[in-house]
Formats: C-alpha cells, structure tokens, sequence
C-alpha cells in the first residue's frame, strides 16, 4: 500500500514539474492550434493546390509549416510562434524559390491574421501583405493572402480551403 502512494506521489510531483515548465501553455499561445494537422489544400474552385503538415516543435513553442504544392514543384516551410516579450505572434516563410516573407499579427474574432510591414511596388505604392486564417464549422481552415494598398485589397494571391487528410 505504501508503495502505491508512493509511486502516485512521484507521478503528481512529475506532472506539476512538467506543467511549471511549460513555458509555451498560456491560451496565446495556443491560439494557432486550430491550424495543427495534416492537410489537403484547394483552391477557390475546389482543384488541388497543394498539402500542408503543421506540427507543434521546440516544447510546443513554436508550429512548423511543410507545404508541398500540386505537382510538387514548390514547396515552403515557415515557423510559427507566439512573442511574448513583443505580444504579438510572427510567422517567418521561406520556399524553395528563394522568396521570404515576415509577418506578425494574431488572433482576431476567432481567426489567426498576420501582416507584412508595408513594402513598395515596383510602381512605388506602398503595399502590405495579409494572410488571415479561418477555422471553420465543419472542420476546415480557410487561408486567404491578400496585397492591401491603403487598407483595400489589390490582389489576392492565393485562397485555399484546408481539409484535413484522411
């Protein structure tokens, strides 16, 4: 009997100490959680865009990306994270084409949405990017990237709905 208590007081000082620990558990930092998984990405018209795998790394701190576009020609990773110490979430993007882009923002009414700082066209306007994320009732996650020029939106570069494999 001893030796039960014992072992379920080792097993409560192990699960305080793990959960002392967690320095990535706070609900912002869960914020993005809805886009964990593995997906199967389409465009606007339902033809295939591509697939995702969005897992949780480094203690649960950070969320890896891994696209794969249609055909696989392009492919992309970004890391995803919660800035405490700025109290925003950023997200860095890099794919095999050599493009890069920097975005931070964070949750609003239920969506994951992050921009770019503003940059200049090659006509001299000055531009943002913004990705907004949005779960939805039946269990996708709309991606909509879109150029905004003084608040309205210019051009959307890509609109996909996220549907997870099976």
């Amino acid at each position: 009997m001893l030796t039960f208590f014992t072992l379920q007081w080792v097993r409560a000082q192990d699960t305080q100490a793990a959960t002392d620990n967690c320095n990535c558990c706070t609900d912002l930092h869960r914020a993005f959680d809805f886009w964990i998984g593995d997906w199967e990405v389409t465009g606007p018209t339902g033809s295939p865009a591509g697939t995702n795998r969005i897992e949780r790394i480094q203690g649960g701190c950070v969320l890896q990306e891994h696209w794969v576009g249609a055909g696989g020609a392009n492919t992309g990773t970004s890391l995803n994270f919660y800035n405490a110490r700025m109290g925003v979430w950023e997200q860095l993007w890099v794919d095999n084409t050599g493009s890069a882009l920097k975005l931070s923002g964070g949750p609003e009414g239920g969506r994951m949405v992050m921009s770019s700082e503003p940059f200049r066209d090659t006509a001299g306007n000055e531009r943002v990017h913004r990705i907004t994320w949005t779960p939805r009732e039946d269990g996708t996650v709309r991606q909509h990237w879109e150029v905004l020029q003084d608040g309205k939106t210019v051009q959307t570069l890509f609109d996909g709905v996220y549907r997870r494999k099976q």
